[in-house]
């Protein structure tokens, strides 16, 4: 004998049926060659920081951490330091040069350390955009941020940044951007004399 489903249960499954119908998102509602239902707009894909913020050992780039080490991965967009006695590693998101022409890479070292650097753009910098202005006093319209540690080759520096937006991009004219509390962090633990390798 063969038990007939009860109404109540034959209403609770048309209404849930009915629901989950309403509720389905447009794109099953999609029907070709209808004007009155179109195609959903694709998707804008989404850009993505392909860092890969992975600890590394100092040993395959520097052959001793006196005075401390800076590692600078422009490929993974990230800053490593390691401590002269190793007892501190810190690992830091960063901005990275713009192009490759723009890219310097090798060895430096750090050469003088600024709280509240100013900023004047570098000749060719002007030369590039001749309405930037010449110089920007410290606060916060300065691209330099909070902190500088000023590298031996000219012009470049690692520096903290008011603008957020450009940490893990290709955003920079040549030099190493982090955040402010980054830059401020690393201000402390760094030294004149800290070897730098950008890579």
């Amino acid at each position: 004998m063969v038990k007939k489903p009860s109404v109540q249960a034959t209403r609770r499954t048309f209404l849930i049926g009915a629901a989950s119908t309403l509720g389905a998102p447009a794109l099953a509602q999609f029907i070709p060659n209808d004007p009155t239902r179109p195609a959903p707009a694709p998707e804008a894909p989404v850009r993505r920081n392909l860092s890969s913020f992975r600890a590394l050992s100092w040993q395959p780039y520097f052959s001793n951490t006196r005075n401390g080490a800076i590692l600078v991965d422009t490929v993974s967009r990230a800053l490593h330091y390691w401590s002269e006695d190793q007892s501190i590693y810190k690992l830091y998101p960063s901005s990275v040069p713009l192009t490759d022409e723009l890219t310097r890479r090798g060895r430096t070292s750090v050469i003088r350390k600024v709280v509240g650097p100013s900023w004047s753009p570098t000749p060719s910098m002007k030369k590039r955009n001749p309405e930037w202005p010449d110089y920007i006093p410290p606060g916060p319209d300065n691209p330099l941020g909070t902190h500088a540690l000023y590298l031996s080759w000219q012009y470049y520096r690692i520096h903290g940044t008011h603008d957020t937006r450009k940490i893990g991009r290709r955003s920079s004219n040549g030099c190493i951007g982090l955040y402010n509390e980054h830059i401020s962090e690393l201000f402390e633990f760094a030294k004149v004399g800290t070897q730098v390798l950008l890579i």
